[in-house]
């Protein structure tokens, strides 16, 4: 052993104190566990989304209350988020609520219970909001909220914004 650390010690080279840096910094990324998806919802009535962080950038498009989003970067006043069809926007970050929601991407159905076999509740179409109730998958299915008060489970493969 002592033979290696002396053939080591021969062939060092000067550190480069900003490769010393980069290496820690790149270890550090490389051992932090990788982190859920952080999901909001459109608070107000509707919300636009600009290209950039500011009122004066360019409008892209309004987002409807409730709309799952996934936030990308979070400025506190201003927030990138991601939408269903993977495009990027900013939204002020005073029209985002913590509430959960998800969106049906293929018309499916509302079960009683967590089963195919389980009794029917109701049918819903595509791009039909939801609010999400319990965002842990048991056996493929999630709890969700219709707008018209019917409280049932849903296929996590039927809808967006759960992770």
């Amino acid at each position: 052993m002592k033979s290696l650390l002396l053939q080591l010690k021969t062939f060092s080279l000067p550190l480069n104190p900003s490769l010393v840096l980069l290496s820690l910094g790149f270890s550090l990324c490389m051992s932090t566990p990788v982190q859920a998806a952080d999901f909001r919802s459109i608070l107000a009535g509707k919300a636009i989304t600009y290209d950039a962080p500011s009122a004066e950038a360019v409008k892209l498009y309004i987002m409807a209350k409730g709309y799952p989003v996934e936030v990308i970067v979070n400025l506190g006043t201003w927030v990138k988020v991601r939408d269903q069809r993977s495009g990027l926007s900013w939204v002020a970050g005073k029209d985002l609520d913590a509430q959960r929601t998800v969106l049906v991407t293929d018309s499916t159905e509302i079960k009683e219970k967590e089963s195919a076999d389980a009794k029917l509740l109701g049918t819903v179409e595509k791009d039909v909001v939801l609010e999400l109730l319990s965002p842990s998958i048991n056996k493929g299915w999630v709890k969700v909220k219709h707008r018209g008060g019917i409280v049932g489970y849903i296929q996590s493969s039927a809808i967006w914004g759960l992770y």
